[in-house]
């Protein structure tokens, strides 16, 4: 376990021992010390000067525990609801293919596989411009107006009459879907820490494996309404789950706190407590600051390559799995559109069973890249049996499209590992869009591996996902090693005494986790 992942886990009155010793004079030190490096100081920080009296004689009486409790109740919930409808509403194209869609729109050839594609070129496109929104709008307000208006591209998908005009609507969805995955990291690196911060983001990252749940019980049912119904079972679909994200994104907007300063139901005292709390991460909350001289470090560091190839590897097979696992399961002998969207659901059960499994794992042992490399085994020996298995072995084949989904936890570890080691507001809105960007261009491969000509086994595509999990085990055992060889090249300082304490210059004044010599990183 790293140094940063030890502070991280103390107790209420370890991890705020350090207020008297830091007071007045280290805070008035910071000012001088963010003009000399141009960045500006953390609002966290203005906070804490403006509460100066609470920072250094109340803090150490907050339950941290149980606000804690308060927080996880008031904030995971919304954003696991983002996340679930955000999934939800891409996988519904994979139910509505076996419910009709390709022959009510009249298409043909690789429509389909284009149509799940540019909803994601669009995703990965509007990354660029969401960099800038993620730090001159409020995440949860920006985050909530992209809800309602994905919610109301995927209503619209229900009045498509083509596949040009299904298009549209899926390019507007991955346009509003481009800011779900770094608005959630932001927001919820604000509120815990590094090693508190994982399991949160697994719980909200359920979202997904609850979606394969929901999507394929969803789809079993309006695959039920007789023919004389006026809108058929993929368009009511498409209506019903539209107008329901329109309504979270609503209470997205209401109910969740831009930064924990702005939380009305928490106290002056225990927004204190918990950004003294918070603090140990090195990383600030939030600062609307633009540096640019912080992307050009981004494009020189090397471990956002490495978690962009990373990343990238492991999208091909989610790609699959998000678009394709109902048209295999339909393909199986014995299968129908309604037998096929039902026995999809399992894979939802998988991903949630190894979603939980890393996310508690990391809170207790760390060693996120482990944990990867353990959800990425039985993903391989899945696409072995998607890919080698004779098509008559039905149960060998479901079992291998059910283990697969093994490969969607990683991807909250990926999130969770880029908000926690890349410090500065800028650098880390570029790296978590960029990650998220990733995630976009491995879901564009897998779709496309998915070759009409292929049909009806898809070896091709199956073959790609053993390949693809194979690199990225690979790459996240050498972002490990390069994690090791800096913070042992830190390790050598020897004028890090401070680097947890609450109020020290580096911890507020927007440093980046390269000028932050007192940075460690998690791995």
């Amino acid at each position: 376990m790293s140094s940063s992942e030890k502070g991280s886990i103390k107790d209420s009155k370890s991890s705020t021992k350090d207020v008297k010793e830091h007071g007045p004079e280290v805070v008035r030190s910071v000012d001088s010390d963010a003009a000399s490096n141009g960045g500006g100081v953390d609002l966290a920080w203005k906070f804490l000067e403006q509460h100066r009296d609470n920072a250094n004689d109340t803090g150490e009486y907050v339950d941290l525990a149980a606000l804690r409790r308060r927080i996880d109740f008031r904030i995971v919930p919304l954003m696991f609801l983002c996340y679930t409808l955000q999934f939800l509403d891409k996988v519904i194209l994979n139910y509505a293919n076996v419910m009709g869609l390709q022959k009510d729109l009249n298409m043909g050839g690789n429509d389909f596989s284009n149509t799940a594609t540019f909803l994601f070129v669009a995703l990965l496109c509007f990354e660029i411009p969401n960099i800038w929104f993620l730090q001159a709008v409020p995440a949860a307000k920006w985050l909530g107006l992209n809800v309602i208006l994905w919610g109301t591209a995927t209503a619209c998908g229900a009045a498509a009459t083509n596949y040009q005009t299904l298009l549209v609507s899926r390019i507007f969805l991955g346009i509003f879907e481009a800011t779900i995955a770094p608005s959630l990291m932001i927001i919820s690196s604000m509120w815990y820490t590094k090693s508190e911060s994982a399991p949160r983001f697994s719980f909200w990252y359920l979202g997904l494996g609850l979606g394969q749940i929901i999507g394929g019980l969803v789809s079993f049912g309006f695959q039920h309404m007789g023919p004389d119904a006026r809108l058929s079972g993929w368009r009511t679909m498409f209506l019903t789950l539209g107008l329901v994200t329109v309504v979270v994104g609503s209470c997205v907007i209401i109910f969740l706190p831009d930064t924990p300063m702005q939380a009305k139901w928490m106290s002056d005292n225990e927004k204190v407590a918990l950004l003294k709390h918070v603090s140990v991460n090195q990383t600030g909350v939030e600062n609307r600051k633009f540096r640019g001289k912080e992307i050009l470090e981004a494009l020189t560091d090397p471990q956002v390559y490495l978690l962009l190839l990373a990343v990238i590897l492991l999208s091909v097979s989610s790609g699959v799995v998000t678009t394709y696992s109902a048209t295999l399961i339909r393909n199986l002998p014995g299968y129908d559109s309604k037998k096929a969207a039902l026995m999809n659901t399992p894979s939802g059960v998988v991903s949630i069973f190894f979603t939980l499994l890393v996310g508690w794992g990391i809170r207790f042992q760390s060693h996120r890249w482990a944990w990867i490399i353990i959800c990425i085994l039985p993903a391989i020996v899945g696409g072995g049996l998607m890919s080698f298995l004779p098509k008559d072995n039905t149960n060998g084949i479901l079992a291998g499209i059910y283990l697969v989904n093994a490969v969607v936890a990683p991807l909250a570890i990926f999130y969770n590992w880029t908000v926690a080691n890349i410090a500065g507001a800028t650098k880390r809105a570029f790296a978590a869009a960029i990650i998220s960007g990733s995630f976009s261009l491995g879901n564009i491969i897998g779709p496309q591996t998915f070759q009409a000509r292929d049909a009806p086994d898809y070896r091709p595509a199956k073959l790609a996902v053993m390949g693809t999990q194979a690199g990225c085990a690979l790459v996240t055992f050498v972002l490990f090693l390069y994690y090791v060889w800096q913070n042992k090249k830190r390790n050598n300082r020897a004028d890090n005494e401070n680097e947890d304490a609450f109020m020290s210059p580096e911890v507020w004044t927007r440093m980046t986790d390269k000028e932050n010599k007192g940075f460690r990183y998690s791995y």
